[in-house]
């Protein structure tokens, strides 16, 4: 694997070791996979090795990529930081809990979900995983608002009034339900929704994918400009590389469940070492 080593910094998330298996996770189900072999599909037990050895530190105000097609296991990634899904294997830590010194994949799915209420936050490709449809765009962030203990309605409705006005929906939609936005819209209800309770770590997992070139051109924006002035720690997955370009500083590159490269993005866009990258990154140009 091709990889430049950027300047050591303090990390808000690590990941160690991270691996997820569908099937028997036995030492078995790794022989034959992998981007040598062209398949995550072990062709002795036929379990599916989604991400294996996957390793990355982001600092606070760091935008992190990872870029890879589909199956290439980049979400299977996301999905176990987030605690969607649990890692068959490896560590993940956030600098916010117990100074890192926890791994999460230990921790009962109770206090998983705990966390995504001020700790780690995502947002997702398709809006209705991270939003409820059927409630309006203020109920929305005021849940994980109550969920920390905010009582007071006109502080909910202050705190969700200035997060829309920076995600840029109108106030005058606060008390509209979801379901009546659009695409672009449900994504920036979205983005305010994970913002609300400023966690240190956001998890962006194909965040324009799907919506028109206006109006992803319109929330990539708004991404960057919210990366730049959180000074939050940014895990960004995509198939893109125009994406990851835009808001990431440094980039790992996934296939068949493995890293094959990681850099500088600027540096990787620029000279690709592996073959697979090399693609890639001809398909972001053409």
């Amino acid at each position: 694997m091709s990889t430049h080593t950027p300047q050591s910094r303090p990390w808000a998330l690590k990941v160690s070791g991270l691996g997820r298996i569908y099937g028997d996770p036995s030492p078995a189900s790794l022989t034959g996979t992998g981007p040598e072999h062209g398949t995550a599909v072990s062709p002795s037990t036929g379990a599916v090795v989604a991400a294996w050895d996957v390793s990355f530190e982001v600092a606070p105000g760091e935008a992190l990529g990872i870029i890879g097609e589909s199956g290439s296991g980049k979400s299977t990634v996301m999905r176990c930081i987030a605690g969607d899904e649990a890692a068959t294997t490896g560590g993940i830590a956030l600098r916010s809990v117990a100074d890192g010194t926890v791994n999460l994949c230990d921790l009962l799915p109770s206090a998983r979900r705990r966390l995504r209420l001020k700790d780690i936050a995502a947002v997702y490709q398709d809006p209705a995983a991270g939003l409820n449809l059927d409630v309006t765009a203020g109920g929305n962030i005021a849940d994980p608002l109550t969920a920390v203990g905010w009582r007071s309605y006109d502080g909910i409705r202050q705190r969700a009034a200035e997060l829309l006005e920076r995600v840029e929906v109108p106030l005058s939609r606060m008390d509209d339900l979801v379901r009546t936005f659009s695409g672009g819209m449900r994504q920036r209800v979205q983005i305010a929704k994970a913002l609300a309770n400023d966690p240190p770590v956001l998890l962006l997992d194909e965040p324009t994918t799907g919506l028109d070139a206006s109006v992803a051109a319109g929330v990539l924006d708004l991404l960057r400009g919210l990366l730049e002035e959180t000074g939050v720690a940014a895990v960004v997955v995509s198939h893109d590389f125009g994406v990851i370009d835009m808001l990431t500083r440094r980039v790992l590159v996934m296939k068949h469940g493995r890293v094959v490269e990681s850099g500088l993005t600027d540096q990787l866009l620029e000279d690709p070492q592996h073959p697979y990258s090399q693609q890639l990154v001809a398909a972001a140009r053409g």
